[in-house]
This record gives C-alpha cells, structure tokens and sequence, in this order.
C-alpha cells in the first residue's frame, strides 16, 4: 500500500490534491501527518522526503515528491487519473501546469486556511488577474467538456489541482461568475472535500506563521476551527 506524507489539512494545499486524488479514485493508501511548526520544517520533512517538502508518495522503497510528480507516478499505475479522451487529456494538463507554476498573488494573499471565513483588506490587481484567470479556466473547461467536472463527467487530476483554490474561494468569498460557482459547489459537496474540511476543523494545531498570513490579508469574521 501506498504511503502519502502530508502536513496540516488546514493548512497544507500542496497536499490536498495527491489526498483528494486518491480518495475520489478509491486508490487505497496509509496517510502520515507531520504538523507544520515554527520555523523551517526541512528538517522533520527530510526524514521521509528527498526535497525536504510535503506531499511525499512512498511505494515500497521508491519516494516520490512533488504533487505533480505523483499524478503522474500514480497515471501510470491507475486509470482515471488523467482524462481518456486526448483532447480533455491535454487541456487538463496544460491547466494542472498553469495552476502548479503560477497563481503567485493567490497564493501569497489568499493563504488556505480551511477553518476561516475572511473579509480581504483589497483586492489588488494581481490577485483579481489570477481570480479572472482562473474563473476563465473553470468556465473553459466546464463548457468545452460538459461538466460537473472540469474536463467532463469524472473527477481527474485536474480537479485536484483546482480542489485548494476550491476552498480558498470558500475562505475569502472570492468573486466568481456563476458557471465558476457551480463548479465550486460540486467540489465543496463531494465526500472527499467535505472529510478533508471536517478533519482539517478538528486540527487541534495552530503554527503562527500562517495564523500570521491571514491576519495580514484581511479581517477574520468567523472560526469554524475546534
């Protein structure tokens, strides 16, 4: 059985989407938390870890890291990762690679905080490009392909690369057009995402760093979080 080395759901995005993969895929795997602490966590991560970062896949001997590189570690030994058809296939990778390189202000000032609902101070012109950005290729993907999900009617590895912004979305009320939106809510209703939200409330874990983050992007307004 696979090993998937994970931090915090609260607060770990990167390992999101190989979690929810496999879980949408019924791709069986043990799962081993390291919570993020103060300072650098290279340290705790490298014991398991070749780059020193989460996600890390473990299958027997062989460590594979980096989320992208476990997609594609897992299509080769599982269907249903990418879509079959080649047209969805290659939309969905070129999304997956726009999503797993870019994105920096969302990133930077919409960090996942599952457990949060937060009024932004701004939205800065960088961050409203990748939510524009964004949007367009949800409702791309959505309407090329038929939905509900982004490259047709199955979960792929698309939407597990998207499945972080899902819940940033949900975070900071991000604006979306309602095509978008209906996408987000299909995420937000699948098994998989409702348990990952449901453990990541029950983290009794708090690393002031990325309590930090939030606080300077905007106000809090409510806590879910245990």
């Amino acid at each position: 059985m696979y090993t998937l080395h994970i931090a915090n759901k609260n607060y770990s995005s990167w390992s999101l989407r190989p979690w929810v993969l496999m879980r949408e895929l019924s791709i069986p795997f043990a799962e081993k938390v390291t919570a993020f602490s103060a300072g650098s966590n290279w340290k705790a991560f490298k014991e398991f870890c070749p780059s020193g970062l989460v996600p890390c896949l473990i299958d027997g001997g062989e460590a594979v890291w980096d989320s992208l590189a476990i997609m594609e570690y897992l299509a080769e030994k599982h269907s249903g990762v990418w879509p079959q058809q080649m047209p969805a296939r290659s939309w969905a990778r070129c999304a997956s690679a726009e999503m797993h390189s870019g994105f920096y202000a969302l990133r930077s000032q919409c960090p996942m905080n599952c457990g949060l609902r937060v009024k932004l101070h701004s939205l800065p012109d960088t961050l409203q490009h990748d939510i524009k950005r964004i949007d367009e290729l949800m409702c791309e993907g959505l309407q090329r392909f038929g939905g509900p999900f982004l490259a047709g009617d199955k979960f792929t590895a698309v939407d597990a690369f998207y499945a972080p912004v899902i819940f940033r979305i949900q975070t900071y009320s991000l604006p979306m057009s309602k095509l978008a939106m209906n996408y987000v809510n299909t995420m937000l209703s699948l098994k998989s995402l409702r348990e990952w939200e449901a453990m990541a409330l029950n983290e009794e874990w708090r690393e002031a760093a990325h309590e930090k983050e939030v606080l300077e992007m905007g106000v809090v307004l409510e806590d879910k979080r245990k």
